[in-house]
């Protein structure tokens, strides 16, 4: 990117957009659009909501500011170790894999692992975030564990899955390359305070990142949890970072209308009150595709909450989904026009592809498909997507769109930003608490007692106590 994030004007091109115009009665009708008043009319709790979100500054926000000690050392760290390996393998999953995964297929050559000219060096990336033994077993098989790094992502080092597949690749990698030998062959992304991981780490003189203790795993991509492997395979974390700076300065604001994560959230929860609860995410831009998963975990998780602050039972939270233009466009959006009006499309939309591909003039006798003849898959996608915005609209469907002129690491940083900052502000309007994930913890300890862990005991025994199923239910 050579650095044009430092230039004023190139970052004001590379503003994105959140175009909200679909939102409104203007365009859908007045039976599901909202008026420009329900918007003004959440203007006191959003102040109230940003000095909450200021007075507990949430560990996200730091980010784009706070590291550029960090991210110099993981920058020479890859540089150095640019050529000594064939293969980069993250072993983590949820928060410690989603964003490792989006920053790839964002920003790398969509067969990256495929392309040697693209990689120019870097090594192929791996992000088995499973534990299926199939999957597992097979991605050990094709490595060459001699060329190989792993970079162990968990912040507790408790978690299972993550510490299960770091058990089983130490002792492949100790019997390929020795015991003397382990600590080339992995990196610790973890906390520096507590925990396992960390434990391990010095144990074996592994060398360690440090994930923040006040930034929990679906916010983490920002940092050296996504920042390692987006490094070891040339990508610009620098830019990531100034995007998201960029993008936090424009989200300064308690305006709802100059603030586009504070509008996007009161849309969102106004939506929601009127029983759309379902929360689409279509990106029109293939690179972005992952982009959804991520966020699908970042609003689930953040949002899905059954008790508020004040403990009262909300049962609340949104549900996200994700499609992909045009592909979706093929299986799911005969749902989004005709069935139940639940749901809030957000399409992602990308001005400036970096290519165009010309589709040839053939079969002129053949007028269904002649016609395509002499434009370019550039104009036929986006022409989908503006059909398909159209379409919803004339329905009455909500729908917005959030334009990015081009898909880079400054541009991607924003986004970033700007769903974390939307995120953080709907969690208020709906006075719950946003980073906290109990619902997941329940399963996880009944796993540890199943399995043997000390101190879960008591989950083990609920777990062999659960009722039986009925056979005559199994059919």
């Amino acid at each position: 990117m050579e650095k044009r994030y430092m230039e004023q004007s190139w970052r004001e091109q590379m503003r994105i957009r959140l175009d909200v115009n679909n939102m409104f009665a203007e365009n859908i009708g007045k039976e599901h659009g909202f008026l420009k008043e329900d918007i003004d009319s959440l203007e006191k709790r959003v102040e109230e909501a940003h000095e909450n979100i200021l007075k507990n500054r949430p560990g996200f926000m730091e980010l784009p500011f706070s590291q550029s000690d960090i991210v110099k050392e993981i920058i020479e760290l890859a540089e150095k170790r640019k050529g000594k390996y064939d293969n980069f393998v993250v072993l983590g999953i949820g928060g410690s894999a989603l964003g490792n995964i989006a920053m790839q297929t964002a920003l790398n050559d969509p067969y990256y692992n495929y392309n040697e000219k693209a990689r120019n060096g870097y090594p192929r990336l791996f992000v088995p975030d499973n534990v299926d033994p199939v999957r597992f077993k097979s991605l050990l098989n094709i490595l060459d564990l001699k060329r190989t790094v792993f970079n162990v992502i968990s912040k507790s080092g408790g978690t299972a899955e993550t510490m299960s597949q770091y058990l089983i690749v130490r002792k492949a990698v100790a019997e390929e390359v020795g015991e003397d030998n382990l600590k080339d062959h992995f990196i610790i992304t973890t906390s520096q305070d507590s925990g396992y991981l960390i434990e391990i780490a010095r144990r074996e003189a592994f060398k360690t990142f440090y994930i923040p203790n006040n930034v929990g795993g679906r916010f983490s991509v920002l940092t050296p949890v996504g920042l390692v492997s987006a490094a070891f395979c040339g990508i610009d974390i620098e830019g990531l970072l100034a995007g998201a700076a960029y993008m936090a300065g424009i989200c300064e604001t308690a305006e709802l209308w100059k603030n586009p994560a504070y509008l996007n959230a009161g849309l969102m929860y106004l939506a929601y009150e009127e029983g759309k609860r379902l929360s689409v995410m279509m990106p029109y831009v293939h690179g972005l595709k992952d982009l959804a998963d991520w966020y699908r975990q970042l609003w689930a998780e953040s949002l899905g909450k059954e008790l508020d602050r004040d403990g009262n039972i909300v049962n609340v939270g949104p549900t996200p989904i994700k499609a992909l233009g045009a592909t979706d466009q093929h299986s799911q959006v005969q749902l989004y026009m005709e069935g139940a009006y639940d749901k809030v499309i957000t399409f992602l939309e990308v001005e400036d592809y970096g290519v165009e591909m010309e589709i040839p003039e053939f079969y002129e006798d053949i007028q269904g498909v002649s016609y395509l003849g002499g434009h370019t898959l550039n104009e036929l996608i986006i022409t989908e997507k503006r059909a398909t915005e159209l379409a919803l609209s004339m329905r009455g469907r909500l729908n917005e769109t959030i334009i990015l002129p081009e898909l880079n690491e400054f541009t991607l940083g924003q986004l970033f930003y700007l769903l974390e900052l939307q995120t953080a502000m709907i969690g208020e309007l709906f006075n719950i608490d946003a980073f906290n994930q109990p619902g997941v913890e329940l399963g996880k300890h009944y796993t540890y007692g199943v399995l043997g862990r000390e101190g879960y005991q008591e989950k083990r025994e609920e777990y062999l106590n659960r009722p039986e199923k009925s056979k005559d239910l199994i059919i």
